[in-house]
């Protein structure tokens, strides 16, 4: 195989299991909160409306934001493109202003909801220079913002993961391991990400101008 076949299967790999590890996420909330008075849902009393606009607009950027990664395939297909995009921006803020909400309502700690507001600044702040950097023109540094999005639309699939995996290592689910677990969910795979533009040779460190 030629190193660029081996990037291909490896890009189409690491596609293919986030892609199943969003499904797996969200149908694993819907089985949580499907049921109306389940205790899940029940913790959500007077926010029902906060919960499912987050669940909408964070189910949207998983889907959406999932295919538009596939980059060589929307170059035939800019506009389509352009138009998912908008679609994802548009499941960003919905799924942000919910988070606000939520935030701001929640008898959680103040560390939680500490925790929850930066995952939610990363996100806005990424999407925001992704959609500065396509506006002037900078499609390298755009894919790369986007990268970097996404990498914190993960977040809560990536916590999902990590709080069973702590607790069964003997760490108690208090609110200090909850606070550190949220920041790790989405400064992990930013970094991560970060590591692997710079072995791709994308810029890491894009004009903001």
């Amino acid at each position: 195989m030629t190193g660029s076949v081996l990037r291909t299967t490896a890009m189409v790999v690491l596609w293919l299991v986030l892609l199943l590890f969003a499904a797996e996420f969200l149908l694993a909330v819907h089985g949580k909160y499907h049921a109306l008075d389940g205790p899940a849902y029940a913790r959500f009393v007077n926010r029902h409306g906060w919960l499912w606009l987050h669940f909408g607009g964070g189910a949207v950027t998983l889907v959406v934001g999932a295919f538009q990664l596939i980059a060589r395939w929307w170059l035939r297909r800019p506009l389509l493109h352009r138009r998912l995009g908008q679609v994802y921006f548009g499941g960003m803020l919905a799924a942000s202003a919910a988070a606000v909400g939520l935030i701001a309502t929640t008898p959680a700690p103040l560390s939680i909801r500490i925790g929850f507001a930066a995952t939610a600044l990363a996100w806005l702040v990424t999407g925001f220079l992704a959609l500065r950097a396509i506006r002037g023109g900078r499609v390298l540094q755009h894919r790369a913002w986007m990268a970097r999005n996404y990498a914190v639309t993960l977040a809560p699939v990536l916590f999902r993961l990590m709080l069973p995996l702590a607790t069964a290592s003997g760490l108690q689910p208090d609110g200090a391991l909850i606070s550190v677990l949220l920041w790790a969910s989405w400064m992990v795979p930013l970094v991560l990400v970060e590591g692997g533009l710079r072995i791709a040779g994308v810029p890491t460190v894009p004009a903001l101008g």
